[in-house]
Formats: C-alpha cells, sequence, structure tokens
C-alpha cells in the first residue's frame, strides 16, 4: 500500500475512533432509556416503560420547561446585547481601547464558573441589601440575568470575526447611496454577519441550557432547571426517565442539525427535499423567526405582566430522591398535600418542592440568605447545627397532633432534647454491603471485611471523611465524636492500611459497582442496600455491632419575614407527612426505616417490604437492637471547629498519598496522553521541515 493510500486510510480510522468515544456514552444512555429496570448497569429487556414515566411524573418536564424558557430568552437577549456590542468593538477607532475591550470582554470565559456564580450571589445579596428588601431576590429574574451574563462573551467572540471579514466599502457604499446607518446595518452589514450571530445564538443557548454551576447559586428556592433536578438525584441514583427526557433532547438537536445540513452546502448533488428546503429558506427562516418571536413574547407575558395568583406559597428543601413523587404509580406526596389542604380548610397552597445533594449544600443555602424556606429536611448533626447559630424556628405542636405517632425513642435527642426543633423523619444505620456470591459468609464477622486481602480491589470506602474516619473508629473501638488528635492519628493509620487494597472512594458510583459486580463489598447505608437488592439479587446486608446510626428531621428555618399563616401552614405539612398515607408512600420510596408507628404497623408497608426483600423488616428494624441506646453512643455529634480541620487535613493526606502496592492508573493514562502529544508534535513538526526541504529543492531545480 503506498503512503498516498495508506494516509487517507488512517485519517479515516482516527476519524471513526474520535467518533466513537464522543458518541459511545450517547448511546449507552440512549439504549438504557429503554431499560425494563432501573438498573443502569444490567439491561433486562426492552420497555417504553421510562418514556411513560415522563408524563406519569411531571417533575422532569417542568424542569425541561424552565431549562428550555430560560436558555431561549437568554440566548434572544444575549444575541441582541452581544451582536451590537462586537459592533461597537469593531468599530472603536483607537486600538489600544479595542484590545483592552477585547480582553476584558474574554476574561468571563476563562473564569471558573464557581467564581461567576458566587460573584452573581453577592451581588443581588448586595443589591437587596441596598434596596432594603426583606425577602431574597434569588428566582426567575436573577437566573435570567446571569444566564445572559455568561452568555454575553460567547456570542460577542462570535461575531466579531465576521465584522473583521466583511467588506467595509459595501456599507460606505450602502451610505453614499442614501441608507440611513440602521438601514444600512440591517440590509448590508447584517447579512454578512449573519453566521457568526447565529452560532453565537445557537451556543449562548446551549450554554444555558447546560449549565448548572451558575445556576445553582443564582436560581432561589421557586423551580428547579433539568441540570439542577440531575444534580439533586446523586443521594440515590439518577433515575431512568432522566435518560429518557435527555435522549428526546438528544434525537430533537440531531433532527434540527440534519435538517439544516439539508437545506444548505452546495447546488449539486441535492435531493429533491433538500432542494425544496433551500428554495424556501427565506421563508422558512422568517416562519421560524415568527414563532420565536411568539414564544418570546408568550414567555414575556407570562412571566413579566400576569401577575401571580393569591393562593399561598409554601417552600420545602428537602433531600433529592426523599419523598413519594408519584414515580411508578406511588402517591404524589406534595399534590396531594395541595388538595388535602385544600379539602380541609378551603385555601389553595402551592408547594415549591426543591431539592439539595447533602447537608453541606442545605447549610450553604441557609447561612448564605440566598434563598428562605418554610420546611426543611437536615440530619441530626447538621440540624443540632442549625439550632445552635439560630437558623430554627419553634415548632408548633398544637398544629402537630399527629407527632403522637413517632415512637418516644426518637423524641428528645442530643439534636432536640427539648422537643422544640424537630420532627423525626426518617433513620437508619451504615453497615457492610457485599456480594454473597463473591465473599464467603465466613469473613463478614464486622469491619475488618473492609480489610480483607482476599477481596483486593474489590473493596469500596466511601468518599466522605466523617463517614470513612467513622467506619475506622467503629473497627478500633474509639470514640466518633473524640476531639483527641493521637485518637484521629489511629484512624487514619487504618484507612492507610485499607488504602493499597480499595478499588476507589465512591458515594453514588457504589450503585452501579455494586449492581454490576465489579466491586464485592462496600460500606453504605441500609436503605440503599434495598435498592441495589432490585438489580442484584446476590447482594447482601451485614449490620456490625459498633455503626452509625442517624436520622433525619423536619424542621421549620427562622425567618422574621414570613408571615403567620405561611408558618401555619409548615406546621401543617409536617403534621400531614406524619399522616398514615404519605407516611407509608415515603416510607415504601425512599426504602429507609421510619420512626413512625403508623409506617411500621402497617401491614400492608410490611408486605411491600418483604416483596423487595424477605429480611427487609429485619434489616430495617432489628428487633434486638435498642436504637436509642445505640444511637447515643455511635451517632455523629457535631465537631469543633479545631477538629474537623484536622479530620479534612488527615483525609486530604490519606487522598492524596500514594502507595508502592498501588499506583492511580490515571497517572499512566495521563503520561501516556503527553508521550502522544508530544510524539504527534514531533512527527508534525519534522513532516513540515521535510515538506519545506522538498518544495525549496524542487524549486532550485526548476531554476
Amino acid at each position: 500500500m503506498t503512503k498516498k493510500a495508506r494516509a487517507p486510510l488512517l485519517s479515516k480510522v482516527y476519524t471513526f475512533f474520535i467518533y466513537f468515544l464522543l458518541y459511545l456514552p450517547i448511546a449507552v444512555m440512549i439504549l438504557f432509556s429503554f431499560n425494563d429496570s432501573k438498573s443502569m448497569t444490567n439491561f433486562t429487556g426492552f420497555s417504553l416503560r421510562w418514556y411513560k414515566e415522563l408524563f406519569v411524573n411531571g417533575k422532569a418536564f417542568e424542569a425541561l420547561k424552565y431549562s428550555l424558557i430560560i436558555a431561549l430568552l437568554s440566548a434572544i437577549v444575549a444575541t441582541l446585547i452581544g451582536t451590537m456590542a462586537a459592533y461597537g468593538i469593531h468599530y472603536m477607532r483607537k486600538k489600544a481601547l479595542r484590545r483592552a475591550v477585547t480582553s476584558v470582554t474574554n476574561i468571563p470565559m476563562m473564569n471558573p464558573d464557581i467564581v461567576t456564580g458566587i460573584s452573581m450571589l453577592l451581588l443581588f445579596a448586595f443589591i437587596q441589601l441596598i434596596l432594603g428588601l426583606q425577602h431574597s431576590l434569588l428566582g426567575f429574574g436573577t437566573l435570567l440575568i446571569a444566564h445572559i451574563t455568561f452568555n454575553l462573551p460567547y456570542v460577542i467572540l462570535s461575531v466579531l470575526p465576521k465584522l473583521r471579514q466583511m467588506d467595509p466599502s459595501l456599507s460606505e457604499a450602502a451610505l453614499d447611496l442614501g441608507c440611513t446607518p440602521v438601514k444600512a446595518f440591517l440590509k448590508v452589514e447584517l447579512p454578512a454577519i449573519l453566521p457568526g450571530v447565529l452560532s453565537g445564538a445557537v451556543m449562548a443557548f446551549t450554554l444555558s441550557l447546560d449549565d448548572f454551576v451558575i445556576s445553582n447559586f443564582t436560581i432561589g428556592n421557586s423551580f428547579q432547571t433539568l441540570p439542577i433536578l440531575i444534580y439533586s438525584m446523586t443521594k440515590r441514583e439518577v433515575t431512568p426517565d432522566m435518560n429518557a427526557i435527555c435522549s428526546i433532547v438528544f434525537v430533537v438537536i440531531f433532527i434540527l442539525l440534519l435538517l439544516s445540513n439539508l437545506s444548505g452546502g452546495e447546488n449539486r448533488d441535492r435531493s429533491a427535499f433538500s432542494e425544496k428546503l433551500r428554495r424556501h429558506k427565506k421563508g422558512i427562516a422568517i416562519a421560524v423567526a415568527g414563532v420565536l418571536t411568539a414564544v418570546t413574547a408568550g414567555i414575556v407575558v407570562l412571566f413579566l405582566l400576569v401577575p401571580p395568583r393569591t393562593e399561598k406559597v409554601l417552600n420545602v428543601y428537602n433531600w433529592g430522591e426523599y419523598i413519594s413523587d408519584g414515580s411508578d404509580d406511588s402517591l404524589d406526596t406534595v399534590k396531594a398535600f395541595e388538595e388535602w389542604y385544600y379539602e380541609e380548610y378551603g385555601e389553595r397552597v402551592k408547594v415549591n418542592y426543591t431539592t439539595y445533594a447533602s447537608n453541606e449544600d442545605l447549610y450553604n443555602k441557609m447561612s448564605s440568605g440566598a434563598a428562605e424556606y418554610d420546611v426543611i429536611f437536615p440530619s441530626d448533626y447538621m440540624l443540632a447545627k442549625l439550632r445552635d447559630e439560630g437558623y430554627l424556628a419553634p415548632l408548633d405542636y398544637s398544629e402537630i397532633p399527629n407527632y403522637e405517632n413517632i415512637y418516644d425513642e426518637f423524641k428528645g435527642l442530643f439534636y432536640d432534647p427539648d422537643e422544640r426543633y424537630s420532627v423525626p423523619y426518617t433513620y437508619g444505620v451504615i453497615g457492610l454491603i457485599y456480594n454473597g456470591a463473591k465473599v464467603d459468609e465466613a469473613d463478614v464477622t464486622g469491619w475488618e471485611l473492609v480489610q480483607n486481602e482476599a477481596y483486593r480491589d474489590k473493596i469500596l470506602q466511601i468518599d466522605n471523611p466523617r463517614d470513612a474516619f467513622g467506619i475506622a473508629m467503629y473497627a478500633l473501638g474509639i470514640d466518633v465524636n473524640t476531639t483527641d488528635p493521637a485518637e484521629w492519628d489511629r484512624a487514619l493509620q487504618f484507612l492507610s492500611d485499607q488504602k493499597p487494597i480499595v478499588q476507589s472512594y465512591v458515594m453514588d458510583e457504589v450503585y452501579n459497582k455494586m449492581e454490576s459486580g465489579e466491586a464485592y463489598v462496600a460500606p453504605y447505608y441500609a436503605g440503599d442496600f434495598l435498592f441495589m437488592y432490585e438489580n442484584n439479587e446476590d447482594l447482601a446486608f451485614y449490620q456490625p455491632e459498633a455503626t452509625n446510626f442517624f436520622i433525619d428531621a423536619m424542621c421549620i428555618p427562622a425567618n422574621p419575614t414570613r408571615d403567620d399563616e405561611t408558618y401555619l401552614i409548615a406546621n401543617r405539612f409536617i403534621n400531614y407527612m406524619l399522616s398514615e398515607e404519605p407516611a407509608v408512600a415515603n416510607a415504601e420510596m425512599i426504602c429507609y426505616a421510619s420512626p413512625n408507628r403508623t409506617v411500621v404497623e402497617n401491614e400492608e408497608y410490611q408486605e411491600y417490604m418483604a416483596d423487595i426483600h424477605e429480611d427487609a423488616m429485619e434489616i430495617l428494624y432489628p428487633e434486638d437492637v435498642d436504637f436509642r441506646e445505640e444511637y447515643g453512643k455511635y451517632c455523629f455529634r457535631g465537631l469543633d471547629k479545631d477538629t474537623d480541620k484536622y479530620m479534612n487535613g488527615l483525609w486530604d493526606k490519606l487522598k492524596n498519598t500514594t502507595t508502592e502496592e498501588k499506583t492511580d492508573i490515571t497517572n499512566y493514562i495521563a503520561l501516556g496522553l503527553l508521550v502522544l502529544i508530544v510524539a504527534a508534535l514531533v512527527f508534525f513538526a519534522i513532516r513540515k521541515k521535510r515538506r519545506e526541504r522538498y518544495y525549496t529543492e524542487k524549486a532550485v531545480a526548476k531554476v
């Protein structure tokens, strides 16, 4: 094979490999959108279940709706402002000023999103303070402003090159022939730069639709965009209906790009259909522009001109995947509460239900004043911290008669000894999840399993310093709330000894790794084990004698601007959550243990849990365990600042230290990529010199 024949072949193979890597994840996502089960690793059969789920559970579509509205509006506004800004920059007379403005324009694109998000949050908080507003500014308007802001540089960068490529004599000729500057721009300059304008608009739309970090800081509590909704699911697995909605978005975009390509290009080799599209391209463009204008006008009217309904609003902030939401034919708790409240009290209440992924996310939102909530669901140690710092309001137990449904052993615990601020929602323990087909039952005796050499590279560890150090301390018999640095050093040694045999440190990845059989042993929560068991029946659960017991509770945040009626509704919402039907539905959905006697004693609940796992009730509610006593000994309490700082320093030391026995494979991957890049640069440099020498010698020979 000649060099000329070999070059195109290598080029095709290289191109195929690149596109294969780009589209393989999307192909997998589309495939699993048709999976019959919830598993993201095992394809159990073809089904349209998750596409149906999209229409039954409107949460995903509502998030997509807001994402599209924000993306469309921000893209349109950013395109208009960005085009005018690019026009102004291009015609600046002083080159130094033009270069300076261009450099300043490019800075936001290089700036990390988290810096932009925090900066926007501080700006809105400052404006709120200057204006003396008592309520948070964060909402639809602030999110739209933030998206327009970070989209502007991309539009400017797309339009400026087209302005430089444009022949300036054309606009000058138009002015000489009598056109006004505006008419000259619309008739001559705009058509010349239109590809850049459209490219900027498409890029702005895409970036806005995809954004999470900046949105997370500026969105408020009244709605969620699709990226934020997906992120909030990371406490558990991302549900397969997200695969379905993302597949639909991908297919729609693919069809639009296909139509765009068919309607463009050269005149030759056209199909009849594409030729018709080309001939009517102007009419199609006008029609599309008209539709977009109508949609934009409708959105503006909907959000800016139509007055809000006079119904009361209750802002609820909960963990992701931590309530019965109507999926899988379950009770939609939020909707049911709204209906119940109207029937009971004759008033309409709208519940704005948003979610978070960790206690730390909740604390950051509460402490920053970025949003105002009426009901929250913190874990015990975070509840104590919020209480001590004055972020919680006392409950009105006269409006919560269902509090009597809570077992006495869950009342008056350390985080709320006087029973003033909280009502228990759910509880659980951390235990050992292991693959019964791979792990010898004789080895399952306690936390020492996580250091068993027989399962090297098949053991997972929790990627969280409090839980990881807690496991080490339980194994060593150390108080998990100790402030003695020497004891924390002992726990570090335990984790360091374990590290060479650990496959990886995980949180949400534990689901796929354990369900697929990629890992055999993982410390994790009992309720999550039941989720995994549905997709891999080889999995089993063992609860060591010493382990973490935790409680999540319902609270009302302190808010001096909240009116008495909203406070009343918040207490009634908590009371409703303690009634039998929603409490049972929530317990069935999240699979954690419930402190509510109407749940534990409900026969339908017991049968439902038995269908998931024959020993589910024994796993969640072991008869030989005195919860109050065990909780008092082993629960996490708030650490003082010095101990917390020391723990995090040890954790960084553990994660950043490599062992001789086991080196991170990513180091080899990074080194290999670096070698390939250097080799490619050397190859192209040598080839360039050879070509230059060849053409030089050829030119000399001709002379």
